[in-house]
Formats: C-alpha cells, structure tokens, sequence
C-alpha cells in the first residue's frame, strides 16, 4: 500500500528572492555545463547550486552543497514550513499537434518501500553512477531537492481542487513554455482523503528512478524510524488527461569504420522491412504495428520507415527468451535487442556510460545531430502508458530512456528534510 504523507518543506522565501523564475530549473540530468551556467547567472541562488553543485576551486561538491543550504537557510532565503502540507500542481503545456493540456499532481511525502506488487514498481533499469552521485547529495544535505514522478490509479486531485481555485502560492513558466502554479494546502481533512484515496495504490515511477533507490539506501543506513522513511515525490494519476509520454530518439555513434556500417545495414535488412518516406515524415509517432522506427544516417541522409518483419519475431524471442510479451513487443527492446546488441555488440557497460549512443526527446534535434559525431538516428515511437504499466506488472524493468515524460517537473519548488 502506498502511504502518502504532507511534509514540512523547505522551501524559497518568496518575499527574499521575488519570485521562482530565477531559482528553479529543470531536472539535473538534463543539465550540461552550458546550461548550468546560464541558470546560476540569472541568480546567486539559483537551485543548480546545491542540486547539481560545483564547488569553487575544486573542493568537494557535495560538502558545498550542504554549506551553500545552510547559508541560504540562515540568510532567509529558504524558509522552512512549521506544519505540514500537501502541494497542489498543475503544469499548463503545448501537447503534440499544438493544443493546450493540463497535467495536474500532488507533491507530497511517501514512504519509501522495496519494489513489489501493491507498493512501488519502477519501470526503467537504472545504472549505479546516478545512484551514487545522488546518495552522496542526499547525505551531505539530508534533503530531497526534487520530486520523483509516480503515477497512481485512483483520483487524488478531486480532494484538492476546490483548494486551487484561488491565487496560487506561486507560479512560474520555464524556458519550454510550461506555466507551473502550485497551491500550499494545510487542511487537514484533505490531508487524510488524498492518504485514504491512494493507501490502496499501487504506484508506478515515471521519472525519478535513481533518486528512489538512492531513498531506499539512505533509509536503510540511517536505520530506524524517522523522516528519513520517506522521499519527495509527484503523484498523478493514470488517468489525467494531460499525461504525455514522448519518444526518446536514439543517437548512434562510432559506426564510422565502414565495416560497422555494413554490418548495421545488414542489421536493418535482415530484421526489417524497409521503406523510403520523406525526411518531414520521418517521425513513427501514430504508427501502428510492433517494431516501427524511423532511420536516417549521415552518410545518406535519406529518410527510411523500419517494420519489423513477421520473421524476426522468432528471432526476437529466442533472443528474449523468459521476458513477458509486453516487454518483448517494446520497440525500445527490439531496438536494443536486434540491432544494439545482437549486430553491433553494444553492451550494457556501453549504455550506462553512453558510450556510442545519445538520446533526445526531439526529433529534429536528433536528425540535426547527424555530422561526424553521430552517424545513425532510429527515431522512436511514443512507449504507452498502459504498456509502461504492463512490463512493470511483469516485474520487468524496460531499457533505459524507453519513456519521455513530458513535461518535465521543476525542481526547486518545495525541498523535503530528512532529519
């Protein structure tokens, strides 16, 4: 069951810093040094700064993250909630096709679980780097610093949205066009419908994987009872209508030696029907089948439909023998399966250090990318919900980056104390 809590969060001093604008930012991994930058110029106390820290003449980031917290704390421009509460959010945003959605949410505190039926289900393999730079952070400063997204079945908002139709605590619109407002809700009465709604939920985690099993690990070493037992998360239901799920578009590199550009061709051919379609519609979403990706490399630049062809399945399931239908009908699978793996030898250790291969969630930003650092772009159907639920309902875990949840939640609106 899931045992959903308010917190007593930390959060910005709106009077001391004037508004979120400046402070907030998107999730670190999605952060370069670029980007970093041009956040911590808007301000001193952009969130960046104890969230993804650099420490000033190469001292210890993590240790800089702790201090640059208590500074800020001590300073007022973090006050901290003397009771708890609940965090209404809705993010207003342009879907595909350029219509307006609404996803809405709860930011909240949930006990932190192992994995299992009834409790919490991840459905992205995760990679040890991520987890230890996060347990790191997390000891250092004994907070969460942003939310995990989770999805539950129910209907949560429905206890909070008489709440939201006044002025919101704040609200703030990021570099992507998405206006964020979030509501501070402290009546207890709506506290205890949201805890009974979801006790009998079975959440799922969209985004947020390593920060949950880095929760898990800093619960367990901390040992006992405490706040340390629950984590920051984002709660929406499976059932919102403005759940968007985008595709995560794979870039390959190191296939200039032409024998690797042989054997993927050979890949392609032997596993796929090919068809040529013009490079503006080279995006598979809305495509129906299994196995359905657009390609396009650097060497042609011609755009090209792949199907997965009827002869290919046995392949495929010899090749995942033991996994569940679901899993073996994800195009990500397929992908990683047929072509990664079985053609170009692509192992796990490459993944985890993405070593030949990017993503992104653009599609013309992936076929932009194509010069002499990235040589193929497979883009990727949209993975749906109800398949992401299936494979997780198997205990499967689907190859990283399978999912683009969008959009993404800004972190810096509410910080969760774990001591």
């Amino acid at each position: 069951m899931a045992e959903v809590r308010p917190l007593q969060a930390l959060h910005y001093n709106l009077g001391a810093i004037g508004g979120l604008a400046d402070v907030v930012a998107p999730p670190y991994d999605v952060i370069d040094a670029r980007r970093r930058a041009e956040l911590v110029a808007r301000s001193p106390f952009n969130v960046v700064e104890i969230d993804l820290p650099e420490a000033p003449g190469g001292g210890d980031r993590y240790e800089h993250a702790a201090q640059t917290l208590e500074e800020w704390t001590l300073q007022g421009i973090l006050a901290a909630d003397r009771e708890p509460a609940l965090w209404a959010l809705t993010q207003d945003y342009e879907a595909p096709g350029g219509s307006r959605a609404t996803r809405r949410g709860v930011l909240c505190r949930v006990r932190v679980t192992p994995y299992g039926p009834g409790l919490v289900r991840p459905h992205e393999r995760t990679q040890p780097g991520p987890k230890e730079d996060r347990l790191r952070l997390t000891e250092a400063t004994r907070c969460n610093l942003s939310p995990i997204f989770s999805l539950h079945e129910g209907d949560a908002w429905r206890h909070l949205e008489g709440f939201t139709r006044g002025e919101p605590w704040a609200a703030v619109t990021d570099d992507e066009g998405t206006m964020h407002r979030v509501w501070r809700i402290d009546d207890a009465e709506a506290h205890r419908a949201v805890a009974a709604e979801l006790a009998d939920s079975e959440l799922l985690i969209a985004d947020g994987h390593h920060r949950y099993e880095t929760a898990r690990a800093y619960a367990d070493a901390i040992g006992g009872e405490g706040p340390h037992r629950y984590t920051l998360m984002a709660l929406v239901s499976l059932a919102d209508p403005g759940l968007t799920v985008f595709g995560y578009h794979r870039l390959l590199s190191n296939l200039d030696a032409p024998e690797r550009q042989e054997t993927l061709a050979a890949a392609l051919r032997e596993s796929f029907e090919i068809e040529e379609v013009p490079v503006e519609e080279l995006d598979p979403a809305g495509e129906r089948g299994i196995g359905v990706f657009g390609y396009i490399d650097s060497h042609f630049r011609r755009g090209f439909r792949l199907r997965l062809k009827p002869e290919a399945r046995a392949i495929l399931d010899a090749e995942l023998a033991g996994r569940s239908a679901a899993y073996r009908e994800l195009d990500a699978a397929i992908l990683e399966t047929l072509v990664l793996r079985r053609a170009l030898g692509v192992t796990e250790e490459d993944v985890e250090a993405k070593r030949g291969i990017a993503y992104t969630a653009s599609a013309q930003t992936a076929i932009d990318s194509l010069d002499e650092d990235t040589q193929a772009v497979f883009l990727m159907r949209p993975t749906p919900v109800d398949q992401v639920r299936a494979v997780a309902a198997a205990g499967e875990t689907m190859p990283p980056k399978s999912t683009y949840f969008f959009p993404k939640l800004l972190t810096g609106i509410v910080f969760n104390p774990l001591s």
